[in-house]
């Protein structure tokens, strides 16, 4: 496996390329057929493993029984990091989708190299503070926020104008206003003003206005679309940051009940 991979993976990102091609020594390359298991839940977390070539399921079996895939991995991604650092058991289940090719990095190879060389522990302890710190940030702030309002500390008076004018052109009042002036305009011009009309049969005003009102309120109606979709485009990042904070949290809780029964048992 080449540096440039074994830089991708976060834990080892700030190593440079002398002591990530001394990393690499420490790999196993292991070959996995499609369908086999590489680790069930539970198992002692002693390695972690690079994918190299195929696909990695990482899934978890219910109350119920069912399988629940959390994630598909592919050529790249890395999985096992965090169990081969605290060397607690495994917590979801590894199965080979496709024909694989894994480097394992056992956690007894991983500490020999952090021995090799203290400058090597500091960086991928500054590696781990940094995370730490993310996620500290991220739980610090308020995430849950009202969508509506942060889209309208954005809109301009052009947004606004679009917003109304799509809005009034979608409703049933455009709708009766309309046949109402086309009902008016067409009695005026035939019926009324039989001598004089201002627009004769075949209504060649009429047509001018209407095309006119046409091709200025598509585009629009287009804007405040355009406009919805970012309002979407918002909420769905918006929701993507609650998700996250929440499992961090549903995290520590768990962490925080595991140390309290561990105590118990003590």
């Amino acid at each position: 496996m080449d540096v440039a991979t074994l830089r991708s993976v976060p834990l080892f990102a700030s190593l440079d390329s002398k002591a990530t091609a001394e990393l690499g020594k420490y790999l196993t390359i292991h070959d996995y057929p499609k369908s086999a298991t590489i680790f069930r839940y539970g198992d002692p977390g002693d390695a972690m493993y690079l994918i190299d070539v195929g696909k990695v399921r990482i899934s978890i079996t219910d109350a119920d029984g069912a399988v629940v895939t959390l994630a598909e991995l592919g050529a790249g991604d890395f999985f096992g990091d965090m169990a081969m650092l605290d060397g607690q058991g495994r917590s979801a289940n590894a199965t080979a989708i496709e024909h694989a090719r894994l480097a394992k990095l056992t956690r007894d190879d991983f500490l020999s190299f952090m021995r090799g060389d203290p400058r090597v522990t500091l960086e991928l302890l500054t590696a781990l503070t940094q995370r730490l710190r993310r996620t500290d940030e991220l739980l610090r702030h308020r995430v849950s926020r009202n969508v509506n309002q942060e889209e309208a500390l954005r809109m301009t008076f052009a947004d606004r104008a679009a917003d109304r004018i799509a809005e009034f052109g979608g409703s049933w009042k455009f709708i009766i206003l309309s046949i109402v002036l086309f009902g008016v305009w067409v009695a005026a011009n035939t019926i009324l003003l039989t001598r004089r009309p201002f627009d004769p049969y075949p209504f060649i005003l009429l047509n001018l206005a209407l095309n006119m009102i046409t091709a200025l309120q598509a585009p629009i109606i287009m804007m405040s679309q355009n406009r919805q979709a970012h309002k979407d485009r918002l909420r769905a990042n918006l929701d993507y940051q609650v998700n996250l904070k929440n499992e961090l949290l549903l995290s520590d809780i768990i962490r925080r009940l595991d140390e309290i029964e561990k105590r118990k048992r003590e």
